[in-house]
């Protein structure tokens, strides 16, 4: 995102985007990648309401939230370029309030992998993640890349929790 500064991402977390919806895909390669054809669109508020429920020293990844909502409402796979820039707005819109905190540092991309679009970047993000407990290492000579190490033994698992 750019001019982040600018935007009233509290207000894009809570704009009627007419979702959540099921969309049906028919383009072949989307459903072979995706495993079906019923796309789920959730709203930006949706993902910062299950972002919240990560407590301390735990971790999800974008990737478990998408299944977790295809799973809830009856979908075949989320989109994941929404998914992504909903998670962003939560965790921009955290960044502008003073209370009702989002712990978007514990929502990590594919892999355990720190997102460089939150704010302050992923120096920001490793350094919440290591005052909770975590290690972060880097991967990459020139593409470097930093991943929580051994994440999926903080991985939360969304089944079975209620998170409306």
């Amino acid at each position: 995102m750019a001019n982040e500064e600018k935007k009233d991402f509290n207000a894009m977390l809570h704009k009627d985007t007419d979702m959540p919806k099921v969309q049906i895909v028919t383009d072949e390669g989307t459903i072979k990648k995706y495993g079906g054809e019923r796309m789920y669109f959730a709203p930006p508020i949706t993902y910062d309401e299950i972002m919240k429920t990560i407590p301390y020293g735990k971790v999800v990844t974008v990737g478990v939230i998408r299944d977790y909502l295809a799973q809830k409402n009856n979908a075949d796979f989320t989109d994941p370029i929404t998914a992504g820039i909903f998670v962003s707005i939560a965790a921009w819109a955290d960044s502008q309030r003073s209370e009702d905190e989002t712990p978007y540092w514990r929502t990590l991309k594919a892999n355990g992998e720190l997102n460089a679009k939150y704010p302050g970047g992923v120096e920001s993000q490793k350094e919440k993640l290591e005052a909770e407990g975590h290690t972060i290492i880097q991967k990459g000579r020139k593409n470097i890349k930093f991943f929580v190490k051994d994440y999926e033994n903080v991985l939360i698992d969304l089944n079975g929790r209620e998170n409306d």
